[in-house]
């Protein structure tokens, strides 16, 4: 499961929005800070790994669609047998279901059981007492109705009923009509009977009826497909290697099929005609990354076959279905969009949904108080393939980045990595099992060296190939590989919370000759155990110290003839840590230019953003314009002051020279956006050159500057871009429009937003409001007042309603006269209050 990526994710999209600067923090935390609950009883109870009485071997279904009424009929022989001890009960997870039989199969025959149901479990009686030598197989009649079940999701799934009709009637224009499933965590007892749990697997049959001009795709291979006389089509799917349920799954409609090959076995992407051009621009390197992946794992892909969908309106970011992912509709893009994407969420999403079929699907965590050893590895893959594709900088930026999501959130620090405890199990999907998890085992490869990692790794997995793990088994496969004891690794970041707030201090004794390193953990608790490389340049050299820090306070001296150009303490920038580094501006300055790695670059622009009027840090930003890197050479440009002359005369020509020459979109768009800001008239040649580009985010950039500087002329200009407008050239578009329209722009911008993806209207909500209070038409501005009150309503739980309640009155103020208004917003406020 990816769940942390800008759509269908309310949490996530408003901290993009606050780190956008679209929504401030202030405005936020007033809400935030109420939401102090009592202890919640939920959390004293021990999460167990569920008790297996019964095993699934095999579950065979037969299943078609009602589309007018949502349901689903399914017919299910599901084969079982004892787990250890002798039974004469069965129990199944059913969620929302009619059961109408429930039989044994005996000799062909299917004789009823007796059965009890309580609308989310079925306890059935047994015809006998069954041994764990002896299989048996029930077969059950039934009726899914997932519109009818009263369920909840999380942050990482919003929805959580298994079993999705997308504009079934077709009356949604420019929407297909779709089915789909979303198993995880435990849905997929929604659409039919089993033992709903991870530490559950099983091999499947499913054979699906559905209208004959859609395709279907499931897990394993297509084994038949026949026509019916009724213009329907019966598609056979059969996998024939056992996995859990919650990876069970099922999608129907009119996909346009891509086939690829990776070894021999059939790679393929299923996407809404629109985007089937685009398939190979898409997914087009997943052979690739399934090779890197087998490579470095010494596992090769283990399923027969390796399938990625796109449908509508999926309830999280991806779903690692077994050989059959299945991705939320952000992925797709034409030549032109994925141009300016790069390493982006969609292509991210794609290596960690991807990871999931070696780490979730071939050996699946026991319980979701182990869900780390499927997350924390499929978002730890997200950097190894970086670092592969793109280069170590890329790498660590995105170990960095996933760091920098946990520690963003306080409350993050209070949980475990393998959580025994929580309200809801949907609660383990979060930072700390995704970001945190995928930075500690960055942290110990880094640790134990890449040989002996990935040997660990490959331990694992065989030993539990079909099988579940959980994170001693992990950890027993390091230690066998690398012949160290990890139980203090594992206690401290598996079984503990919280993470090192590191003060580091230096001074420099030159009568002994001697650099002393203050080193402080000042987070409550115990101290963490820190191994960590500190690197000391002097004279042209430099030297490595492996040292470690066992307690809250250390001192470490170090012999020095000359004091240092600089001492870089976490030498190789790969500590789970919030420091606080006191170094100088020219040491940061000499970490810049010497230093080899992203971060040691990213730390010195940040220290140099503060004291731009100091010569140290202009030099060290005008040397990360022209950085190697493509983001640094962004932060740089976002980090210059260009109100400061010697900044501004300095950086303007390399700004003009990275806007036409750069080979990074991003970055041209950025120099673009900074010399709009000046708005110097002699940029504007500039700004309408790059009106021609073929990137969205470059026309975007250019089409604003141009708004800046002479907004009259702007909003004609935008008319011209609005039917091919993807992306920023689209928000540029809105923002013109919203900026300096009148009533002619309205419907354009008011359909756009409320069409919009959440990340749109919050980024645009500023400017909506402007607009909402300038037109004329009392009409628009109701729609207007409707479309923000909405907004708020609906993200009210994550702290936005003051925003909302804050731009609302200002639409108030404007709209003084118009008494309608007034009353519309006296009425929104009230709700969102």
């Amino acid at each position: 499961m990816h769940s942390y990526n800008p759509i269908n994710n309310y949490m996530k999209t408003i901290y993009a929005a606050v780190l956008a600067g679209s929504i401030s923090i202030c405005a936020l935390s007033p809400a935030i800070a109420q939401t102090a609950k009592p202890e919640n009883p939920a959390f004293k109870i021990y999460r167990e790994t569920s008790p297996k009485i019964n095993d699934l071997v095999h579950t065979k279904l037969d299943v078609r669609f009602d589309y007018k009424k949502r349901y689903m009929y399914g017919k299910e022989w599901v084969t079982l047998k004892p787990h250890f001890y002798p039974t004469d009960t069965l129990r199944l997870d059913a969620k929302g279901m009619d059961l109408k039989t429930i039989a044994i199969v005996k000799n062909g025959k299917n004789i009823p059981l007796k059965f009890t149901y309580d609308s989310l479990t079925v306890a059935i009686k047994l015809d006998k007492v069954y041994k764990n030598n002896e299989n048996y197989t029930v077969y059950i009649d039934y009726t899914s109705k997932p519109n009818e079940l009263k369920v909840k999701g999380s942050a990482a799934i919003n929805d959580a009923k298994g079993l999705y009709f997308i504009n079934p009637d077709g009356t949604e224009k420019d929407k297909p009509i779709q089915i789909w499933t979303q198993g995880e965590t435990e849905s997929s007892s929604a659409w039919f009977p089993t033992i709903d749990k991870p530490n559950q697997k099983t091999t499947d049959e499913i054979s699906m009826t559905v209208p004959a001009k859609y395709v279907t795709l499931s897990n394993g291979r297509l084994a038949s497909k026949k026509i019916n006389a009724d213009g329907t089509r019966t598609d056979t799917w059969k996998m024939e290697l056992p996995h859990s349920p919650y990876l069970f799954m099922m999608a129907v409609g009119d996909f346009k099929i891509y086939k690829d090959t990776w070894r021999g076995k059939e790679v393929s992407y299923y996407l809404e005609p629109k985007y089937a051009p685009y398939a190979k621009d898409i997914f087009g390197f997943t052979p690739e990354v399934m090779e890197f992946y087998s490579k470095t794992l010494g596992v090769d892909y283990p399923w027969n076959k390796y399938s990625q969908i796109v449908v509508r309106d999926y309830v999280s970011g991806a779903m690692e279905n077994t050989s059959a992912t299945l991705h939320g509709d952000y992925v797709q893009g034409t030549k032109r969009e994925l141009a300016d994407r790069y390493y982006d969420a969609g292509r991210s999403t794609i290596v960690h949904e991807l990871f999931h079929q070696w780490f979730g699907d071939y050996v699946t965590a026991e319980s979701w108080s182990n869900l780390t050893v499927n997350e924390s590895f499929a978002d730890f893959s997200e950097s190894i393939w970086a670092e592969y594709k793109y280069g170590k900088d890329m790498g660590d930026m995105h170990s960095f980045e996933a760091m920098q999501s946990y520690l963003s959130q306080p409350s993050a620090k209070t949980k475990d990595l393998v959580r025994f405890h929580y309200n809801d199990k949907e609660d383990v999907f979060d930072v700390v099992t995704y970001q945190k998890g995928g930075r500690i085992l960055y942290m110990l490869r880094n640790f134990l060296g890449k040989d002996a990692f990935y040997k660990g790794l490959n331990i694992y997995l065989k030993t539990n190939a079909f099988k579940n793990g959980e994170a001693q088994q992990l950890r027993l496969a390091m230690e066998e590989a690398s012949g160290k004891d990890l139980n203090w690794f594992f206690n401290q970041w598996y079984y503990g919370a919280g993470h090192p707030v590191l003060n580091i201090s230096y001074s420099y004794d030159a009568v002994n000759k001697k650099q002393a390193v203050y080193l402080q953990q000042s987070q409550d608790g115990n101290a963490f155990t820190l191994p960590m490389a500190i690197d000391i340049y002097s004279g042209g050299k430099k030297v490595r110290h492996n040292v470690w820090m066992r307690n809250k306070a250390d001192t470490l001296y170090f012999p020095a003839d000359t004091k240092p150009d600089l001492v870089n303490v976490d030498g190789d920038k790969i500590l789970l840590v919030k420091k606080t580094d006191n170094k100088t501006l020219d040491e940061y300055a000499f970490q810049y230019f010497n230093a080899p790695l992203f971060l040691d670059r990213y730390e010195a622009v940040d220290a140099a953003k503060a004291k731009q009027t100091e010569k140290g840090a202009q030099k060290i930003l005008l040397a990360a314009l022209k950085d190697k890197f493509y983001p640094l050479r962004i932060k740089a440009i976002a980090a210059a002051n260009f109100t400061n002359d010697d900044v501004r005369n300095a950086a303007q020509p390399i700004l003009v020279n990275l806007a036409q020459t750069d080979d990074n979109n991003l970055v041209k768009a950025a120099a673009i956006t900074a010399l709009g800001k000046l708005k110097s008239a002699d940029n504007m040649n500039l700004f309408k050159q790059s009106l021609n580009s073929q990137s969205y985010a470059v026309q975007g950039a250019a089409l604003n500057a141009i708004g800046l500087l002479n907004p009259t002329d702007a909003v004609p200009l935008a008319k011209s871009y609005e039917k091919d407008s993807e992306g920023v050239l689209k928000q540029a578009i809105l923002s013109i429009y919203a900026s300096n329209g009148t009533d002619e722009q309205w419907t354009y911008v008011y359909n756009a937003y409320i069409n919009g993806a959440p990340q749109t209207q919050f980024g645009l909500m500023k400017k909506f409001a402007d607009f909402t209070g300038r037109v004329k038409n009392p009409e628009y501005a109701q729609q207007g007042i409707k479309a923000m009150a909405d907004l708020g309503i609906k993200y009210k739980q994550f702290g936005i309603a003051p925003t909302v309640i804050q731009y609302l009155n200002s639409v108030k103020a404007a709209r003084a006269n118009d008494t309608a208004a007034t009353t519309a917003i006296d009425k929104a406020i009230t709700q969102l209050n």
